[in-house]
């Protein structure tokens, strides 16, 4: 039985590897990835099962579900925006780094063992060209990918002199065409040749392929190397010409507000799926539950160093009022709050406010368990 693993499997071209898979035999993908709507549309075998993550967590967990009978690691996760260095958020240059290189890394290191054996074990992870010549206005993206690639080149020549056969596959494409990575729409269709010769490679166990290399790329690369300063300065005023820079971050910015007094395991679910639903989660405490007609046991220094130290939570501070009034301070996409709160006059009048601003509310379902309630009515009868 052919199992693999794609991290990243739900974009466009992890769709099509998934795919190509099946049809080469597989009798098992696991497709790790940002799941929505358009993921089951790509992935309709009942051989492929579809996993939501988010690798800005740091939660590798998930790898647990990967036993020993996969012989196969595609990781094609990776996001960029064209702008300036000076135009990135923070958190954005924070996520890129996360994504495109750390994640990986880690995610090599877990499965090194299996590479790193007499066993066969195919690996192919998705780089980029702008990881192997200067990339300025993708600045920081370029970066991240030039490590990934480096990583790659030095973890094959420890293979290589220590007598091991496996490889793992450095896929440095350019513009792939046929996914929606810049902007297009996905379509399986283009991706088809390009994911067969993917596949090809690594199971030819090669450690570089550079889609359109010679008809692109050998050239780009060798007056890359004749003159790294003209081509950067090149590759500058081509993008710019092009009208290439983008003034969107590519950070979905989430925030909820709480009191978060007695934090227990309820707290805790609804930050992981708060921070499951964004890229960047910034938390505003409450200073007292007066708000509410309620006290609070834990001061609020000591609940805002609690919150702050939750690995889900991005950045912790004060609430404002008003979540409304947070939003003129942090400018988030998406609200969180229970669906309790749903239908209530606070957040009907949210509803209007953000309707004209591009933010969803977002309502997660109550789940049952130990309550903040439950706890205050505990500590007072005892």
């Amino acid at each position: 039985m052919k199992k693999a693993v794609i991290i990243g499997g739900t974009s466009g071209i992890g769709c099509s590897l998934a795919n190509e898979l099946l049809k080469r035999g597989y009798d098992n993908v696991i497709c790790f990835g940002k799941v929505n709507d358009k993921t089951y549309r790509f992935l309709k075998s009942n051989k492929i099962q579809i996993r939501n993550i988010n690798l800005l967590n740091n939660d590798f967990s998930f790898l647990e579900e990967i036993d020993d009978t996969f012989d196969t690691l595609i990781i094609t996760s990776g996001f960029g925006r064209v702008a300036l260095f000076e135009d990135l958020a923070d958190c954005e240059v924070k996520n890129l780094i996360t994504v495109n290189y750390l994640s990986a890394a880690i995610i090599l290191h877990k499965f090194y063992s299996r590479i790193k054996s007499d066993n066969n074990f195919y690996t192919a992870v998705i780089g980029s060209i702008a990881g192997h010549v200067v990339s300025p206005l993708f600045s920081v993206y370029g970066s991240s990918k030039s490590g990934l690639c480096s990583l790659i080149e030095n973890i094959n020549s420890e293979l290589m002199a220590e007598g091991f056969s496996n490889r793992i596959l450095d896929v440095s494409p350019g513009v792939i065409k046929g996914t929606s990575f810049t902007g297009g729409l996905t379509d399986l269709s283009s991706l088809e040749k390009l994911s067969n010769e993917i596949l090809d490679k690594m199971y030819g166990k090669k450690t570089l392929f550079i889609p359109n290399f010679d008809d692109i790329y050998k050239e780009v690369i060798e007056r890359y190397h004749k003159n790294p300063k003209e081509f950067g300065l090149e590759s500058y005023k081509y993008k710019k010409d092009n009208n290439r820079i983008s003034s969107k971050p590519q950070v979905v910015i989430g925030y909820l507000s709480g009191t978060f007094d007695l934090f227990h395991i309820g707290h805790l679910n609804l930050l992981k799926r708060a921070k499951e639903n964004c890229d960047y989660l910034i938390v505003g405490v409450h200073e007292s539950g007066a708000w509410k007609g309620k006290e609070t046991f834990i001061p609020f220094e000591e609940r805002l160093e609690i919150i702050r130290s939750i690995k889900f939570v991005d950045e912790a501070v004060m609430s404002c009022k008003e979540d409304s009034d947070a939003w003129e301070k942090y400018h988030y996409h998406k609200l969180f709050v229970g669906d309790d709160y749903k239908n209530t006059e606070r957040f009907n009048r949210y509803e209007k406010f953000f309707a004209d601003k591009g933010v969803e509310i977002v309502y997660f379902p109550y789940t049952k368990g130990t309550s903040s309630t439950q706890l205050r009515v505990a500590i007072k009868s005892s």
